[in-house]
């Protein structure tokens, strides 16, 4: 890869900051779509702009800050350069909710414009597929008018934004796993039919057990650590509930006539699906502000009291990286990631996520005048992706990202902290039965609907 990058010239990049997605390749990885590096560029801007608020939202940012002569209000000592920026703004929650807002307003912006692109031949697919520098730069600007937005309501009222977002977005990451684990079944059991099947069929069964014995041990884990014999009744409604769902799709995965309807369901998506609902449940739990009932995670690890102070009891300060908020990351990375690259064969995920079929319109590296092999523009006859949609999936990850680094704590406008609120909880744990209602539904659709293709 350093070889392949080390081929492209400063100059033939900077020209590509005007062109073509397929320009900004420099003609390195010739086997790459047009669509697949766009959406992978619009996911480097998200990436980019979680990065910045992760940085701002570090503990001692402030102080470092006001280190800078003349930077922070009422810290300068350079005449003329009173009072320039006020730093309890660009740090702690306050940034990240600035900070995601731009990137919203960005993804809206560009959702608004590609409503009903349908080829590559639109005019408006040239602005989706190129002028990157200019996009980067209306990103840059959208950002910096977003902190001179007055505190105020914003802050309330931007988190219930956060929280409705959020929930449409924890759904559409659920459709994402699905369709993964539909792919991953797919392409293993296929394997096994072409070479060494026991290889195959043991991995398979290997990652289904993993998969039910890391959700079965964390039923087990909740009942104990977020559960009180004689309270916490919405934790013991929310667990045995999910755990119960769990056991209903993983019995529907595996009946003989949703076999004969859907070859390639099995026990893989369902533990998957399974495992995932646990981790939201968990990631509900920790927002109930009930500490009886909810203990953190430091006082499970070393029998500290979980009624002593928190970061989170100074105004601005979020410890957002607890052990829910880091896995709730590392989940959306690899979601966004696979939104940038996904090509899914299966139409009712295709249908949810207004995607075409994987492959409908792909092609190879194509040869220019300069006899370099260029990514091909797929998308002459019709587009593989809804540009729209995708900015929009793009636009509730901004909105996740902030709910996850603040820890969906709310703001409170009177002593301008943080802290757990219900509707929190009953978004994510309404967010997981949704989502398991549409895996149920990819899997009962093809018997209710027998003359429709659900291939």
């Amino acid at each position: 890869m350093g070889a392949c990058m080390a081929l492209c010239s400063l100059a033939s990049c900077a020209s590509c900051l005007c062109g073509s997605a397929p320009c900004l390749l420099c003609g390195c990885c010739p086997s790459s779509r047009n669509s697949t590096v766009t959406r992978l560029v619009f996911s480097f801007f998200l990436l980019l702009g979680t990065l910045v608020s992760v940085i701002m939202i570090l503990p001692g940012m402030e102080a470092q800050l006001q280190k800078i002569p003349g930077f922070c209000q009422g810290a300068s000592t350079i005449p003329g350069m009173e009072n320039q920026f006020n730093c309890d703004v660009i740090v702690g929650y306050k940034s990240v909710y600035r900070m995601c807002f731009a990137m919203t307003c960005f993804f809206f912006l560009f959702s608004a414009i590609m409503v009903r692109v349908q080829s590559s031949k639109d005019p408006r697919a040239a602005i989706q597929n190129g002028f990157w520098f200019f996009k980067f730069l209306i990103l840059v600007g959208i950002t910096v008018g977003a902190f001179f937005i007055p505190d105020g309501t914003f802050h309330t009222v931007w988190f219930y934004f956060g929280v409705v977002g959020s929930f449409i977005f924890i759904v559409i990451q659920l459709i994402l796993l699905i369709d993964f684990a539909h792919s991953w079944n797919k392409i293993w059991v296929g394997n096994a039919e072409e070479g060494n099947s026991k290889c195959w069929f043991a991995g398979l069964l290997s990652f289904t057990f993993l998969h039910y014995a890391l959700a079965f041990t964390s039923v087990v884990l909740f009942y104990i650590y977020y559960t009180q014999p004689n309270g916490c009744t919405e934790h013991k409604v929310f667990i045995s509930l999910n755990l119960i769902f769990s056991v209903i799709i993983s019995i529907v995965s595996i009946l003989p006539k949703v076999q004969e309807a859907q070859p390639q369901s099995g026990l893989l998506q369902a533990s998957l699906i399974s495992l995932y609902t646990m981790y939201v449940t968990w990631s509900a739990m920790t927002n109930n502000p009930n500490r009886k009932c909810n203990p953190s995670l430091l006082s499970l690890v070393s029998n500290v009291s979980s009624s002593e102070p928190t970061p989170t009891s100074a105004p601005g300060q979020v410890q957002w990286w607890d052990a829910q908020s880091i896995v709730g990351l590392v989940i959306f990375l690899f979601c966004t990631l696979y939104a940038s690259i996904r090509s899914s064969s299966n139409t009712q995920v295709n249908k949810l996520m207004q995607t075409e079929e994987g492959g409908s319109y792909g092609g190879e590296g194509e040869v220019g005048e300069d006899d370099v092999r260029r990514a091909v523009d797929n998308e002459e006859e019709g587009v593989s992706y809804s540009y729209s949609f995708f900015h929009f999936h793009l636009c509730l990850a901004s909105l996740y990202i902030m709910m996850t680094l603040t820890n969906w704590y709310q703001p409170d406008t009177t002593t301008q902290a943080m802290q757990s609120s219900m509707p929190a909880v009953w978004v994510k744990i309404s967010s997981s039965w949704l989502g398991l209602g549409l895996y149920l539904w990819t899997l009962l659709a093809p018997l209710m609907f027998p003359d429709r293709d659900f291939s």
